[in-house]
């Protein structure tokens, strides 16, 4: 389930190497930065396809596929197995314990092979508390600032990357699911350090799974065939419910609708708790279980999701 993966391991941790003398003679594309005209050096250079930066304090492991350095594409993502022996490769490429490197960022992923276009799922995935929903063209992200969730067409990024795409993935519509921890790892996960071979401790690997899977379960999953049916208007908190929905479907549903009420809240057409309430309202209507259904695109993703879990737990 692992992807990126960014690493650093600090001279002390290094014991007696000149890591500028020394590192760079491992690596191929190797280039040379000075800053603001100071004497400090950082050199960047690559081993095959994984960026290493040395300077004399420290050497980074940093916006690279680790899973792609490792496996040879990153349709695929690492196990825990797979995750220590690539620690344990670039320890010997670079002739360092990158086992004790501190980890600075973590992407945790799995590819669906889907029944649809991927772009459709993106319309059945509503809002996420404390994250930002942001649709784009190339997928749908939910951030905070030190954490995203992304879905995107896994295909296509690679295709417009020049990758080859392997055979069980040609012709195939596959969704990519990726949490990324970005930014203060160790308060996210409420230890005092995270080091690369805490990436493969079981329980370790454990809570990272069923962090991923619980952010997923959280994304409120959006309904279908909103309807107005006078059959099921018997009292007048009935008929109300049911011109939410007519109101939903009318502006393109649930999504639009909540934005149309925050776009007013912003031009000062409604108060904040006006606002809310409406929201809140809307929100109630969209799961009712009487005049809408679970989509089938959920259902299906929801089973893709919880398979994965299962398999790597």
């Amino acid at each position: 389930m692992y992807d990126n993966v960014n690493l650093i391991l600090s001279k002390e941790k290094a014991g007696q190497t000149d890591l500028l003398a020394e590192i760079p003679v491992y690596l191929s594309n190797v280039s040379e930065h000075r800053f603001n005209n100071s004497e400090s050096i950082s050199i960047t250079g690559y081993s095959d396809s994984l960026k290493v930066i040395v300077n004399e304090n420290n050497v980074k492991i940093k916006d690279s596929s680790l899973c792609k350095w490792y496996l040879g594409d990153n349709l695929q993502t690492l196990s825990k197995r797979d995750t220590q022996r690539a620690i344990q490769k670039i320890s010997d490429v670079l002739h360092l314990p990158f086992s004790i490197a501190d980890v600075t960022r973590i992407d945790i992923a799995q590819n669906f092979i889907m029944k649809n276009d991927v772009s459709i799922y993106y319309n059945h995935l509503g809002l996420l508390q404390y994250f930002t929903r942001l649709e784009q063209n190339k997928g749908l992200y939910y951030q905070t600032k030190n954490k995203h969730l992304v879905f995107y067409d896994k295909i296509a990024e690679s295709k417009a990357k020049g990758l080859l795409i392997p055979e069980m993935f040609k012709n195939r519509y596959v969704l990519r699911y990726e949490q990324r921890y970005l930014h203060r790892l160790r308060e996210q996960f409420n230890i005092s350090e995270i080091k690369a071979s805490l990436l493969y401790d079981e329980q370790f690997y454990s809570n990272l799974i069923k962090s991923w899977h619980t952010d997923y379960k959280n994304i409120n999953k959006l309904r279908d065939n909103l309807k107005f049916d006078y059959s099921m208007i018997k009292t007048k908190k009935q008929f109300s419910l049911q011109a939410i929905l007519y109101y939903v479907t009318q502006k393109g549903g649930e999504l639009e609708a909540l934005r149309e009420i925050t776009e007013a809240q912003r031009q000062g057409l409604l108060t904040k708790k006006q606002a809310f309430d409406l929201r809140d309202e809307i929100k109630k209507a969209c799961k009712n279980e009487l005049l809408t259904s679970t989509s089938d695109v959920i259902v299906e993703l929801d089973t893709k999701v919880k398979q994965a879990v299962k398999f790597y737990n």
